[in-house]
């Protein structure tokens, strides 16, 4: 039997407000010491009385409107009741049958196919507490850190309209991006900012009904979000294809086995008794404070990729990879400025931006990868002017392509300019003809084989020679004239 798929996304981002959702602590938690950003409200001490952070009402009804939502006039919170142990008064903060904003879409492309995808509710609620589980002595014990308890926490709903992992990754990359856009949250999966729960069935195709839903937890990046779904739609298809009966479950993924496990009976919305807090009143938005919000939009990825293709004449291919990253997207068009600002340049804005976007997924992304590290953090230790003044030596053949990738990793560590490295490396190119003829002489010398080959009209031995001379001369040789007399000394002996 064929199976279709049918996926729905849960989406949660901490909102980068200075405070917590419903008391004054600071939100920034990750570098502060275990249990001191605390107070009463969010330890859950009886009495206390949590009051709302405007801040985050605001941020949530931004990202409402980015995702085409009908935001509420009237909206409250609810008390969602359950048991946990990093919940310390029993019960969160949420909001249930009156969310800030609802019934909206995204807009994603697959397979060079457009698919609206269904935003059921964006709304506002309280993260929980951290556990630290440790193990010592052969026990085990957990640790709580408050720190995160109360951080104003936004959750995203997703209608069911996604197909297939790819759609899924799709939506999370697009949604992910419109968040740092608009500047609301970070987004870092591996700290938590940006996550993901995923509610997974499988049915026949051309049938409406769906089976046992499945929520898969423990995803902390888009690659895991993938493969967790693609084991989850196997497992599935192949249960219902025995006639196994899908039970409604949590189950957690396990990155290091590839594979989800059975953590509890799914919950349904009964099980959480929503009531509307009683210390929060309802909240009135304004249509005129909703406006307001909507003025001050940000160019979203998408607006900005079109441009990025129709004022520079980039291809999709850039310009999708460098706007899915807003501080990429900076760095490309802060490079483009400065280096229509570089004296005697003679590229055009058109040459200059595909310049800037070759060396920012090349060898831009390879040393932040390689330093796990991303475009905002690479820019602290490469300013955009420092690259340009790199790669405008390079464009005048002052140095070398492998000597100005050699110059971009010491940028890097040291934080000097281009210019001041050449200088001290004796990186500065090779144009001595003397200096080459005698490092061809001695690659060929060196070389039989190769020398061999191209003799037997193999043209392409001539490539492995020339690396051998940029080798000799730690890239410093022109290649074009390394090639040249190479050529004339093979034909000679």
């Amino acid at each position: 039997m064929d199976f279709e798929t049918v996926i729905g996304l849960e989406v949660h981002a901490q909102l980068l407000t200075r405070s917590k959702m419903f008391c004054r602590c600071g939100a920034g938690y990750a570098s502060a010491p275990p249990n001191t950003r605390v107070c009463p409200v969010c330890l859950g001490m009886p009495g206390v009385l949590p009051t709302i952070n405007r801040q985050a009402v605001a941020y949530t009804i931004m990202t409402g409107l980015a995702l085409n939502c009908v935001i509420a006039s009237d909206t409250k919170f609810d008390r969602k009741n359950y048991s946990y142990p990093d919940l310390m008064k029993g019960y969160q903060i949420s909001q249930y049958d009156a969310p800030i904003a609802k019934d909206g879409f995204l807009e994603i492309e697959v397979g060079g196919e457009r698919k609206k995808v269904g935003i059921t509710r964006v709304h506002l609620e309280e993260d929980v507490a951290k556990l630290i589980h440790k193990q010592a002595i052969g026990e085990s014990y957990s640790l709580m850190d408050v720190n995160r308890a109360g951080v104003p926490l936004m959750e995203i709903v997703g209608e069911p309209d996604l197909r297939s992992p790819e759609e899924a990754r799709e939506y999370l990359v697009k949604l992910h991006g419109i968040l740092q856009y608009l500047g609301v949250s970070t987004g870092n999966m591996e700290e938590g900012g940006f996550r993901c729960d995923a509610n997974i069935s499988v049915r026949p195709r051309g049938t409406t009904g769906l089976t046992g839903k499945v929520e898969v937890k423990n995803m902390n990046s888009f690659r895991a979000v993938f493969r967790a779904l693609q084991f989850e739609a196997a497992r599935q298809q192949a249960l219902a294809a025995k006639g196994e009966r899908l039970v409604q479950e949590t189950r957690g993924w396990v990155e290091e086995k590839g594979e989800t496990v059975s953590q509890r009976s799914k919950e349904y919305a009964h099980d959480y008794r929503y009531f509307p807090e009683p210390d929060l009143p309802p909240l009135a938005i304004s249509r005129d404070w909703v406006e307001e919000i909507k003025a001050t939009l940000p160019e979203l990825p998408e607006a900005r990729r079109d441009r990025f293709m129709r004022d520079y004449e980039l291809p999709r291919y850039d310009a999708d990879l460098l706007t899915g990253d807003k501080a990429m997207a900076d760095y490309e068009e802060a490079f483009i400025a400065g280096y229509l600002k570089t004296a005697g340049n003679n590229l055009s804005r058109t040459e200059i931006a595909k310049l800037g976007s070759n060396w920012l997924q090349g060898e831009v992304s390879r040393i932040a990868n390689a330093a796990n590290i991303d475009a905002i953090e690479f820019r602290k230790k490469v300013s955009p002017e420092k690259l340009v003044g790199l790669v405008n030596l390079a464009q005048k053949g002052d140095i070398t392509g492998a000597a100005a990738k050699s110059v971009l990793e010491i940028m890097f560590q040291t934080g000097k300019d281009a210019a001041g490295i050449v200088t001290e490396q004796g990186l500065g190119q090779i144009s001595d003809n003397n200096a080459i003829i005698a490092a061809a002489r001695a690659a060929i010398a060196a070389n039989p084989a190769a020398v061999a080959d191209y003799k037997s009209g193999k043209e392409t031995a001539i490539r492995f020679l020339v690396g051998q001379v940029m080798k000799a001369t730690r890239g410093r040789a022109n290649p074009q004239m390394a090639a040249s007399e190479l050529k004339k000394l093979l034909e000679e002996g």
